[in-house]
């Protein structure tokens, strides 16, 4: 139990801190063209890049660039309920704690482009494709506290039952009735995308694309807990103070139960050598341990004996696994990595509809630690952070369909189909395996010119994820969601456009099922994302 409350202290990991829409490390919205309408899989633009690359074929010759920039705002909750919580000194006896993540990302910015020449179109793109922000939970999480919690409970027994043992002794054992401590965790995560690619127009309707994306994958995880007290009858104690106030009664129990049972050896040899004034000194201290071992005084302090030595040996046990915690814990890990994965699509236009096909294949990540975790532990999880080693982190293959019809020249309606394969998707310990099946999101928007230079639109996201029990943490999680964008796109001239939208998702929430020792947590999130951007044509 020591060691999986240990495990869970050191255990302050990876907080994904994507902030932005898309699968569960991958980021779908790579413009402001998508803010204002998520439903571009069978768009023609130069967001295409990203969205529609085979369809960018059909945009006129030249040179075609798109600059966008995005913020966003998030927040993460965790309703943790946690029988232990009530030990906690700020906590009012109540089991039930609220934990909030602030996640702030100023500054997101993608730039895509495309050359056009002939039947040909040759395009580039970056942008942050995974991750996108910090998320600061500033007094920890749950699963910090539960394991400072679930301390102090095995304490809280285990003192009264001592004190119950030895004050017949004129021994005093520090009682515990609770805990204190102040916990902190922060996490960031990045992944930088890098795409090359060209499209081919094979006939006035019908293009095909392909392309590599290089990923340059950075994370970043600070945690603490620290101020750790144990709240006695009598006063409250460090960690380390606690266990030399309890060592030191049991050193004052056992030297009590020796001077007692010296005591009763002493008038034993008293008694015999009154008796037998000849006898040896040396005879007559074994005939008197021999006495007292058949004394009823003398059998209980011996066995008073037996116990303190058996509480001991629990106490020296236990402090020792708790001896790396004496100052609080405090974890810095950093992890970089590579990837490279292809990009294939299609465009197919068919009167006044436009139907379009994007498959994303799986990138192979290994993320190189650089921590101060620098060796292996008897716990095989918290090796993800050992110093010099890989884990991976790949992000999941991604197919994309889209269908978009223009009933008239200024109204373009569009509806889109996501699935990621996150179940494909390797993860450090195999967590992907805990998962009920990948990630799918419905997409449909509209879009309207009501004058030449001017374009509104609007789209909806709902996004579902193969989420259980066993995958969700406080450290990760997602939860459903269903998202709403709006925004505008003026064309100042024939070369340059201005747009700027707002994206706002809503979560579900996500309710585990009480664990066998009372564990439950509810997750869920808000994000909100404002973006402006411009695009040129040469």
């Amino acid at each position: 139990m020591i060691r999986r409350i240990t495990l869970t202290l050191i255990l302050m990991s990876a907080v994904h801190t994507a902030v932005l829409a898309g699968g569960m490390l991958t980021n779908t919205n790579q413009s402001i063209d998508f803010l204002r309408n998520p439903a571009r899989d069978a768009a023609i633009g130069i967001d295409g890049v990203y969205s529609n690359p085979a369809g960018v074929a059909f945009l006129p010759e030249g040179l075609h660039l798109s600059v966008n920039w995005q913020a966003a705002w998030q927040t993460r909750t965790i309703d943790t309920t946690n029988p232990t919580f009530a030990l906690g000194a700020r906590n009012n006896g109540l089991t039930k704690k609220t934990y909030e993540g602030i996640s702030h990302a100023p500054f997101i910015p993608s730039v895509l482009g495309s050359y056009n020449f002939g039947k040909w179109s040759l395009q580039f793109g970056m942008s942050v494709t995974g991750g996108g922000g910090k998320c600061e939970f500033a007094n920890g999480l749950g699963s910090f506290e539960g394991a400072v919690g679930s301390i102090a409970a095995q304490l809280v027994g285990t003192s009264a039952s001592l004190n119950s043992q030895f004050s017949p002794l004129g021994v005093s054992i520090p009682v515990v009735t609770g805990y204190d401590c102040d916990g902190y965790m922060q996490g960031n995560q990045y992944y930088f995308g890098f795409t090359v690619g060209a499209a081919y127009r094979i006939t006035d309707n019908l293009s095909v694309y392909g392309g590599l994306r290089f990923l340059y994958g950075t994370a970043s995880y600070k945690a603490r807990i620290d101020n750790i007290k144990v709240k006695c009858q009598d006063a409250d104690y460090t960690l380390q103070g606690y266990f030399d106030q309890v060592s030191g009664g049991m050193v004052r129990a056992s030297e009590s139960v020796t001077a007692g049972k010296a005591q009763i050896i002493g008038a034993y040899s008293n008694a015999i050598s009154s008796a037998n004034p000849q006898l040896p000194a040396e005879q007559v201290q074994n005939l008197a341990v021999q006495m007292a071992a058949g004394n009823e005084t003398y059998q209980q302090l011996d066995a008073a004996q037996q116990r303190i030595e058996g509480a001991a040996a629990t106490l020296s046990e236990k402090a020792e696994a708790l001896t790396s915690y004496y100052n609080g814990v405090n974890l810095q890990s950093d992890q970089t990595g590579f990837g490279l994965a292809p990009i294939i699509g299609a465009d197919f236009k068919y009167g006044q509809f436009n139907f379009a096909v994007k498959y994303e294949f799986r990138t192979r990540m290994s993320m190189e630690n650089k921590s101060t975790v620098k060796q292996a532990m008897q716990i095989e999880a918290v090796n993800q952070f050992v110093d010099g080693t890989s884990i991976r982190e790949d992000q999941p293959s991604l197919l994309a369909f889209g269908v978009q019809w223009s009933p008239i020249d200024e109204v373009r309606i569009m509806g889109g189909y996501h699935h990621f394969y996150d179940t494909h998707a390797k993860k450090y310990g195999d967590r992907q395996k805990q998962l009920a099946g990948g990630t799918n999101e419905y997409l449909g928007g509209v879009e309207w010119d009501p004058i030449k230079k001017l374009t509104v639109s609007a789209g909806i996201q709902v996004t579902r994820y193969g989420n259980t029990d066993e995958f969700m943490r406080d450290l990760s999680y997602v939860v459903n969601s269903w998202s709403v964008g709006v925004g505008a796109k003026y064309k100042l001239n024939e070369k340059v456009a201005l747009q700027a939208a707002y994206f706002r998702t809503n979560y579900s929430d996500y309710t585990t099922a009480m664990s066998s020792d009372g564990i439950q947590n509810t997750f869920t999130r808000s994000n909100n994302v404002f973006g402006v951007g411009c695009e040129l044509n040469f």
